[in-house]
């Protein structure tokens, strides 16, 4: 564990390698250094490419905003009424001033990133000689993929719903420069490609990273890539290649044990609540218990508080007090400061030195066998890999018997139940084009979802930029 923080702090340093889009800081006071002097040293290429993990892991990206609240809210998942601060993204009006710009927000970083990635790429092609060339290959594979997953995020914001004709419609830039550029806006499905094409690299340049400990959950090793692209060729809707990828997964499976009860049973000081021997990848963000008490903690305000309506919560759960993900008091608590059981998932914990502190899940176990169970042809066996998560989270199996539309809806209620506070259930939504979802605020209606709803417009400051 002590590795990991030393990780994270030596990259800590390393973002202001990468504070400027345009260039890199020419002056050089005692923590900061010119890119020449990033790529001079080994010891500095290192810390360049954790700076990079490090930026993506801020509260602005996968630290918070695209994981803890912005799609979460969109996708109702929490007792919003008008008089909450978060009415607006609640009702996921993207013509309001506030979301607008928190979209805008959201662009800007992750484009920063991507930029950051190109950067690092380049320079290492031109500093051959300072890494050995397994250590080279992983990087810039890494980098890919970091390319990759925020360009396919932005898309999922930004792009058209792909799942219909809209998917050759324009949609954003891919940007493959380390020069400052403009780039073409481009179909949605020409963005997929690129998106493939660059996890195709990045799966060949760290083949060689198959290597699972928790501390090499915290970058893109060959099995999150291969679960990156199974997230993506499932949105894309090409099945047989989604199943594929979630088959390496599955087939070890062992790498990523799931959650025994007693991790929650037993260990009511120092629980792992995000169930860190099921996760793929995740980013570190040391401010994440400060999200945890801005966003879900029972001392909120009723008019900020980010937390479900009780019926909601049983109705999705169906009162099952088994399952891992709502008994046991754990992930969800009830005290004397609200009425209702409030998100407990990323509360910080007495042991400092827990490997799962401070920690968000991007990619996970159980989203392979949920992506297994909806592109399997044969029914029994779909039926059976959703089976699996289920019975791993204490809940009975269901019939092979199941019919396409039931097991769509188990489908659909295991997303919802599974992801919370992950930012994954709005874009679920979004890739089957539902066209009505549970309702925030009411244990029993549905909020109706259409293209307005799913297709975030190109931030104002993005076109007045190209103008």
């Amino acid at each position: 564990m002590r590795n990991k923080y030393k990780y994270l702090i030596v990259a800590i340093v390393a973002v202001a390698f990468f504070s400027s889009c345009k260039k890199f800081l020419e002056v050089t006071p005692e923590d900061q250094l010119t890119e020449d002097q990033v790529f001079s040293s080994k010891k500095n290429v290192d810390a360049a490419m954790n700076g990079l993990y490090v930026n993506i892991g801020t509260k602005g990206l996968y630290g918070e905003t695209l994981t803890l609240n912005t799609p979460e809210i969109f996708a109702q998942r929490f007792n919003i009424p008008a008089t909450h601060s978060m009415y607006k993204f609640h009702l996921i009006n993207f013509t309001d001033g506030t979301v607008s710009t928190k979209m805008s927000e959201i662009w800007t970083a992750a484009y920063d990133i991507i930029f950051k990635s190109n950067v690092f790429r380049a320079r290492l092609e031109k500093s051959r000689g300072i890494l050995d060339a397994k250590t080279d290959s992983l990087y810039r594979g890494e980098a890919l993929a970091i390319r990759a997953m925020l360009h396919f995020d932005l898309l999922r914001f930004f792009g058209p719903v792909y799942s219909t004709k809209d998917s050759v419609l324009k949609s954003i830039p891919y940007n493959t420069q380390s020069d400052v550029a403009v780039m073409p806006f481009e179909s949605a499905n020409n963005i997929m490609s690129h998106i493939v094409a660059d996890l195709k690299a990045a799966e060949r340049l760290v083949s060689s990273n198959l290597a699972v400990s928790l501390d090499k959950k915290y970058k893109f090793h060959y099995y999150a890539v291969k679960a990156l692209q199974a997230r993506v060729f499932m949105y894309r809707g090409d099945k047989v290649s989604a199943l594929a990828a979630a088959k390496v997964i599955i087939d070890n499976q062992q790498k990523f044990p799931w959650v025994l009860r007693g991790n929650l049973t037993t260990e009511k000081i120092n629980p792992d609540l995000i169930f860190s021997s099921e996760m793929i990848m995740g980013v570190y963000n040391s401010d994440l218990y400060a999200s945890q008490l801005k966003l879900y903690d029972d001392a909120v305000e009723a008019k900020n508080i980010l937390a479900p309506l009780d019926l909601r919560l049983n109705a999705v759960f169906e009162s099952n007090t088994e399952d891992f993900r709502f008994g046991y008091n754990q992930l969800w608590r009830t005290s004397g400061n609200k009425s209702y059981k409030t998100f407990c998932k990323y509360l910080d914990i007495d042991d400092k030195d827990k490997p799962w502190r401070n920690t968000v899940p991007l990619l996970k176990l159980s989203e392979m066998y949920y992506i297994a169970a909806e592109c399997e042809p044969d029914k029994a066996t779909a039926v059976g890999y959703l089976n699996t998560v289920r019975l791993n989270r204490s809940l009975t199996a269901l019939a092979l018997s199941l019919t396409d539309a039931q097991l769509k809806a188990e489908l659909q209620k295991e997303y919802i139940k599974e992801f919370f506070g992950e930012g994954q259930l709005y874009f679920y939504y979004k890739r089957t084009n539902a066209t009505a979802v549970p309702s925030g605020t009411s244990a029993t209606a549905t909020t109706p979802m259409y293209t307005e709803k799913y297709v975030a417009p190109i931030p104002q400051t993005e076109l007045d930029n190209r103008n």
